[in-house]
């Protein structure tokens, strides 16, 4: 698994969403290398980690991390990287030191039980046209997750920009990907998560509400949420200031 270090502090891990790779946090970086050890992590099929034979499935792609990463760390999880940070943490408690899941919820489709999910059909509609149309079915998700920022231009853009950065990912991953995303519910591992947690939410997001990410919240013990209130799905790409801040200060909060 592909796995780059940057900067000095105490040690931070970045999971990406899905059909990306660690590049997308580069505004993140930018802005938390100086006080974080950046632990950057292309996902199983993803970016860099392409063609290495790893499958994309929750518990796998935890322990896959955990076995490259610093034995205490913080994990911070965006969308798809949302849970599998928060697989791991439920997993390996003693290595993860606290949690930020951003724009990432537990549960991404809807239920009963859970109406501020998506619709299923959004994920198996996307499955079903990517063997039709592969790059016009990757941009048209990119929209998806651009749609609500105040910045949806400059965010789209930025998507567009890193999609392809580090190579095509393979529609198989890709679908495999869209299956996590439709079928996984971490639900029951909240109330036991051990570690301190941070969720950091878009106003505007369109694929993962807030109103999902704050009744998530409520699920864990002494969970913090943070709202970005001009931000869509990636928050960290248009207003990474903001979300910088709000990291910064939840880890030193954390215990060592």
């Amino acid at each position: 698994m592909f796995h780059e270090v940057r900067g000095q502090g105490p040690a931070l891990v970045l999971l990406h969403g899905w059909a990306m790779h660690a590049g997308i946090f580069a505004p993140l970086v930018a802005q938390l290398e100086r006080d974080f050890t950046l632990h950057l992590v292309d996902l199983p099929g993803h970016g860099r980690s392409a063609g290495r034979g790893l499958p994309l499935a929750l518990d796998s792609a935890a322990r896959e991390v955990a076995e490259v990463v610093p034995e205490r760390a913080l994990w911070l999880g965006w969308s798809l990287g949302g849970l599998v940070a928060l697989e791991a943490a439920a997993t390996f408690p003693a290595r993860v030191s606290g949690l930020v899941m951003m724009a990432a919820s537990p549960r991404f489709v809807r239920a009963p039980d859970w109406p501020d999910g998506m619709d299923a059909s959004v994920f198996r509609n996307f499955a079903t046209e990517l063997q039709r149309d592969y790059r016009g079915t990757l941009d048209r998700f990119l929209m998806l997750e651009a749609q609500g920022s105040d910045r949806v231009r400059e965010e789209l853009r930025l998507l567009r920009h890193e999609v392809f950065a580090h190579g095509e990912p393979s529609r198989e991953v890709l679908c495999d990907g869209l299956g996590l995303l439709e079928g996984s519910d971490l639900r029951p591992a909240l109330a036991d998560l051990a570690m301190p947690s941070l969720w950091i939410a878009g106003r505007r997001d369109r694929l993962v509400s807030p109103q999902a990410m704050a009744a998530a919240a409520q699920l864990v013990p002494g969970a913090r949420l943070h709202r970005v209130e001009s931000g869509g799905h990636a928050p960290f790409l248009t207003h990474a200031d903001e979300v910088a801040q709000a990291v910064s200060a939840f880890a030193a909060a954390c215990p060592p």
